[in-house]
């Protein structure tokens, strides 16, 4: 590998160490905040992945001129990953906005917004539900 290589290909590498980055977040933080933040580098990462393969070097906007007379060797952008990033934010952002306001619930019902107290949480009321349903039975399981 050259350093004209690396350089010339700085998008891709920089999609990469963001996708690990968000990954990492997401698997290794028991902060539920923190896990959409990852989930957001993770999707800019895409974000910026998609836009670059789309990039056509010397291409033109897709609109063609008034007059007729077009020139065949003119090169055109496809601009239909930029529609499809645009919609993708669109829809990043909502789920963004989902994710958070249930965090608030989840914050509202436990107490906490860290995935490993939520869990033992969880195992006490189980354990708990579970020996009142053995007493309601009269002791047989």
């Amino acid at each position: 590998m050259t350093f004209e290589f690396i350089v010339g290909h700085i998008n891709y590498w920089l999609f990469i160490v963001l996708m690990m980055t968000g990954l990492y977040i997401v698997v290794s933080k028991g902060n539920l905040v923190k896990k959409i933040v990852g989930l957001n580098i993770f999707q800019t990462s895409v974000f910026m992945f998609y836009i670059s393969v789309g990039k056509i070097t010397g291409g033109t906007a897709p609109i063609f001129p008034l007059d007729m007379n077009v020139d065949p060797d003119v090169v055109y952008s496809n601009p239909l990953p930029h529609v499809l990033i645009l919609t993708a934010i669109v829809v990043g952002v909502a789920t963004t906005a989902l994710g958070l306001a249930l965090i608030v619930r989840i914050r509202e019902e436990y107490g906490t917004i860290e995935e490993d107290d939520i869990l033992d949480i969880e195992r006490k009321v189980a354990s708990d539900e579970n020996r009142l349903h053995g007493e309601a039975m009269g002791g047989r399981a």
